[in-house]
């Protein structure tokens, strides 16, 4: 079963033919949302609000935990996260979709593991490809059936929020080889690796990182609404075609 986690502009799924709606309790807390079921195309699915469904919570606040655990017990054996971002990289516009193939976590002070209670072994996941190649895969494909354009590749820098990024900060990351800058990045991807679940992530570029092309004086907010809009419908249909590869592995 396909597991859909919406971020900013995607906090539910309409073309979700729902059939339930579950309350999950895990041993770390209550997930973000509740879990909605139902079918999406071929395919059976769950879906789940990141920031709740009324985006009330920050994403320094996000059970990531949580909300990684509860998809598994409800069976997902594929996660797919949409997340909108900021471009940095020169030629990246508002609208434009990526499918990331690298992360870099600037975060701090969230809960980033499973295996850090008293009693559980010291446990290390190798990281070096953070996103599921056979998921990524299936995604583009997706996407090209569907005549939408999505970037094959991207690094995704995750920094901690709420804030936005300042112009400095920004060249910092370009120079770290970052190319698009969220907030929601991690530890999600990091603790679907401990999970065994094959993940990975849709980006929508949803403005131009804060100091470049029409951000070079500050991000104007006005304008993010129909971009996302725009942006999240294309998205929606990409989910709906994308077909779960056959062999399941978090591993590349």
């Amino acid at each position: 079963m396909l597991a859909i986690i919406g971020g900013s502009g995607l906090s539910q799924l309409s073309n979700l033919d729902v059939v339930s709606r579950e309350i999950v309790r895990t041993p770390y807390g209550e997930p973000s949302s509740v879990l909605t079921f139902g079918r999406l195309g071929e395919q059976e699915a769950v879906f789940l609000a990141r920031h709740g469904h009324r985006h009330t919570i920050p994403p320094h606040k996000v059970n990531y935990r949580a909300n990684i655990w509860a998809l598994r017990e409800a069976g997902a054996s594929h996660i797919v996260s949409v997340a909108s971002v900021g471009g940095i990289l020169t030629g990246l516009m508002p609208g434009d979709l990526i499918i990331a193939h690298q992360v870099i976590d600037y975060t701090w002070g969230r809960a980033s593991t499973f295996f850090e209670d008293e009693g559980n072994p010291v446990t290390h996941i190798d990281f070096t490809e953070p996103y599921d190649a056979r998921l990524r895969e299936s995604l583009l494909e997706a996407a090209q059936a569907v005549e939408i354009t999505a970037r094959d590749g991207g690094v995704y820098a995750v920094t901690q929020g709420p804030r936005l990024e300042t112009a400095a900060e920004i060249d910092r990351l370009e120079r770290d080889g970052a190319e698009i800058v969220g907030m929601t990045g991690m530890p999600e991807a990091a603790l679907a690796r401990e999970l065994e679940i094959p993940y990975a992530v849709v980006n929508l570029v949803a403005n131009h990182a804060a100091g470049r092309n029409d951000s070079r004086q500050g991000i104007v907010f006005d304008r993010l609404e129909a971009v996302l809009l725009e942006g999240m419908e294309k998205v929606r249909e990409i989910l709906a075609r994308v077909s779960l590869p056959k062999e399941e592995s978090a591993n590349v």
